[in-house]
């Protein structure tokens, strides 16, 4: 569970424009912001975001939240993951009690026996010449051996010498060994050992690679309650920094790749774990950095696993974030070039022989294919319409549909709208005709801008007929019981409850409301109006009675109110 008062936090320290224009590029108009909506199809903009109230509104088809409503409407991520992404934009770190609350806290014993083979695999590279010697000749220096906490695990069993219970069952829950028909044994054995921390540099998996010859060549941990291969990026505790420095983060296929770039100075490298990249790989990357590279042999092979890349990147794209692919020279991965070429050639690689997503794309749904032919171009749209489709990047999606329909000599349109590319980003229902101003709406709006005023209201003085009231008991409570809030808290607060869709109406009507006013005279003229309006309805309502039916406190009141 997320505290609450975490949440107000970030939205005080979070600016929406620039998560919004990060994302969707805005204009100002006036003392908002404006763009065209990327929830649905527009050529006018009807996309509002006000950087005062730090919300955002639809009018044309309703949506509307705060930064962290958009990321989860616009990168179809959940509320925590959106509050994660946030907190790493503006350096907030997340509660430890916040973290995976879906998953059951591992023992600690899984932690000590990672922590503990760690140190042990870490003595055991100073005692092996030959693994040592295996470095070397990779080029790799003690410092930088160190720094990637790499090791050595004997042949054998040696953890049965580490650990006084070899049964114990966290090294089986943890990965380190395995139990087989013959018993328990060492998993890694005779490797190089590679510790994969997760973002917080705790080590949660190894990977391992044979010394010379040998099958599997790299052997990862399996699935275990703090290793799972889909979501954790080799090196990217270590490449941290680095990415920041250099404005971009290089995806690489191996342990050694990763190891071998820092050793010559480029340290903004990782590795996925043996398989492909995941969208949840993708979408970690690009909140470390607005440019992201996947360097790939240009053998065939390398190819094939640049389009697995780009296919599971699609959910994760952004406008105005960039991915590209590098394609090294056949027979060449990064380690051998960066130790043949140095630092500078690799770099200049990545600077000029990049090929950006959008090509890579077009150039290989066109590869092979007769485009002076109807079948060739029915193909081309048949296979592209898929991918398209899955693009998270509206106006980039836009751009790569007019590219491919110009190739198929057919008008954009009949590759579909590219809002159309699934239910997840589907457009919130066109909203009703905004309501009627009353004196409780206008009381209700200058509530939000001072929820700690609220105990001064009586609920006697709203009006019955106005159909906002039956609300305001609600509203008032709920409002005396949370204390002062700025909007997006209070929009985050009300979220899931019965009175989100009162206090999203509220906000969206703000939206019209000048900067400038003085929110506290505002409240007090609103309160006037319907204490004065209450007086008159009370004085007609008495007066209206035969005075003999009035009992001496209707008396009193009636004549009070006549005087005031």
């Amino acid at each position: 569970m997320i505290p609450r008062d975490f949440i107000d936090t970030l939205l005080a320290r979070v600016d929406i424009v620039d998560v919004i224009d990060r994302r969707v590029p805005l204009k100002k108009a006036g003392q908002n912001y404006q763009a065209c909506c990327p929830f649905h199809n527009e050529k006018t903009p009807s996309f509002t975001v006000s950087p005062t109230k730090q919300f955002y509104h639809c009018f044309g088809c309703g949506a509307h939240g705060t930064a962290l409503g958009f990321l989860m409407e616009y990168e179809h991520m959940g509320f925590p993951d959106a509050v994660a992404a946030l907190a790493q934009d503006v350096g907030l770190p997340v509660p430890e009690s916040a973290q995976e609350p879906e998953r059951p806290k591992p023992p600690p014993a899984l932690w000590d026996a990672l922590d503990q083979t760690a140190q042990f695999y870490r003595q055991q590279l100073k005692q092996s010449p030959r693994a040592i010697d295996y470095l070397k000749k990779r080029g790799l220096t003690g410092q930088i051996a160190a720094r990637y906490g790499i090791g050595y695990a004997p042949d054998g069993s040696p953890l049965k010498q580490v650990f006084k219970d070899y049964m114990a069952d966290a090294l089986a829950a943890s990965g380190l060994v395995i139990d087989g028909e013959r018993g328990r044994y060492d998993r890694f054995r005779d490797r190089v050992m590679f510790p994969i921390r997760n973002a917080k540099g705790q080590i949660v998996g190894f990977g391992g690679r044979v010394l010379g010859e040998g099958e599997p060549k790299y052997l990862n941990s399996p699935e275990t309650p703090l290793f799972h291969k889909g979501s954790e990026i080799y090196g990217l505790f270590e490449a941290r920094t680095a990415i920041k420095a250099a404005g971009r983060v290089i995806v690489v296929e191996g342990y050694m790749d990763v190891v071998a770039l820092a050793q010559h100075g480029v340290e903004f490298a990782v590795a996925t774990l043996g398989t492909a990249t995941t969208p949840v790989h993708a979408r970690t990357l690009l909140r470390y950095s607005d440019r992201l590279v996947y360097a790939f042999d240009g053998d065939n092979a390398g190819r094939k696993a640049a389009w697995r890349a780009l296919e599971n990147t699609l959910e994760a794209l952004q406008d105005g974030k960039e991915v590209s692919f590098l394609f090294l020279p056949e027979g060449e991965d990064p380690d051998s070039h960066i130790r043949s070429h140095g630092r500078d050639a690799f770099l200049r690689l990545l600077d000029t022989d990049t090929l950006p997503l959008s090509a890579f794309l077009v150039r290989e749904l066109a590869r092979d294919r007769r485009l002076d032919s109807q079948e060739g171009r029915a193909a081309l749209l048949k296979d592209a319409k898929p991918l398209l489709d899955r693009i998270a990047a509206p106006l980039l999606a836009g751009l790569i549909r007019r590219q491919i329909a110009e190739l198929a000599h057919v008008p954009a349109d009949e590759l579909g709208a590219p809002q159309e590319r699934s239910a997840a980003r589907r457009a919130p229902p066109r909203p009703q005709r905004r309501p009627t101003p009353s004196r409780v709406r206008n009381l209700a709006r200058t509530l939000l801008m001072n929820p700690q005023r609220a105990r001064e209201i009586d609920p006697r003085w709203l009006d019955a007929n106005d159909p906002l009231s039956p609300h305001m008991d609600e509203l008032l409570a709920w409002l005396q019981g949370i204390g002062p809030r700025g909007l997006p808290a209070l929009a985050e607060a009300a979220r899931s409850s019965t009175l989100e869709p009162l206090i999203d109406g509220l906000m969206t009507d703000l939206l019209d409301m000048d900067d400038t006013w003085d929110w506290d005279a505002e409240f007090e003229g609103a309160v006037k109006q319907l204490r004065d309006d209450w007086r008159r309805r009370r004085v007609q309502a008495l007066a209206a009675r035969p005075l003999a039916s009035l009992n001496a406190e209707e008396r009193q009141e009636l004549t009070e109110l006549a005087r005031s």
